[in-house]
């Protein structure tokens, strides 16, 4: 079921377009989210950022999207890292860097092997780096959404350093971090999370 991220600010204005495109919306609370179900069999499932369940009126949803006191972005790939820290809704620290992974080859045979021990041992070092950054920048932050390489964050999060943090959702699809990428992933953390079934086509996207 296809995914977007909804800002909260526009969530009735996106509510507002579903609603005119599949005949109308009708909405209900239902296992910590808000389930809304168009006239032509559509339908989408909206959740608060943060994994936080929800068990008010439907039509407040967006005024619960509230970012903890203190959480935190972790976002690694092989290609390199970056992570921030938000106290108060204000950012105090952050870290973005870049570490050499060679890319695959096609190579057999002992070559093949020696590459990719070398790639192994590339990764390992970036995955330290990014560890050591994040112990500094993440210390003390109990929630953070992280993105990009599933194993590539688990790598990072092993670090004893790092044994408090908790991921929470929504998981952050992101090419190779750059203070770009990181910036709209700040943004996209605060989103609300809407999970949307078009019964006659491929998805729904969020408004502009």
């Amino acid at each position: 079921m296809p995914e977007v991220l909804v800002p909260p600010a526009r969530w009735q204005r996106w509510l507002a377009n579903f609603a005119a495109s599949h005949g109308g919306v009708v909405q209900a609370t239902v296992e910590g989210g808000v389930h809304g179900a168009g006239t032509d069999g559509s339908s989408f499932t909206a959740r608060l950022p943060f994994s936080r369940d929800y068990d008010g009126p439907p039509d407040e949803l967006a005024e619960h999207a509230v970012a903890p006191a203190g959480w935190g972005v972790l976002l690694v790939r092989k290609g390199g890292f970056a992570m921030a820290r938000i106290e108060g809704g204000a950012l105090t620290a952050s870290k973005v860097g870049r570490r050499h992974v060679q890319g695959r080859t096609k190579a057999g045979g002992q070559s093949q092997q020696r590459f990719a021990r070398r790639r192994a041992n590339q990764a390992r070092v970036a995955y330290e780096a990014a560890a050591d950054h994040a112990a500094t920048v993440l210390a003390g932050v109990g929630e953070v959404v992280a993105g990009g390489d599933r194993g590539a964050v688990d790598e990072v999060l092993a670090d004893p350093r790092l044994h408090s943090v908790g991921v929470v959702g929504p998981w952050l699809a992101v090419p190779d971090p750059r203070r770009a990428v990181l910036e709209q992933a700040l943004r996209d953390a605060q989103a609300l999370v809407v999970s949307v079934h078009n019964a006659g086509a491929a998805g729904l996207r969020a408004p502009g």
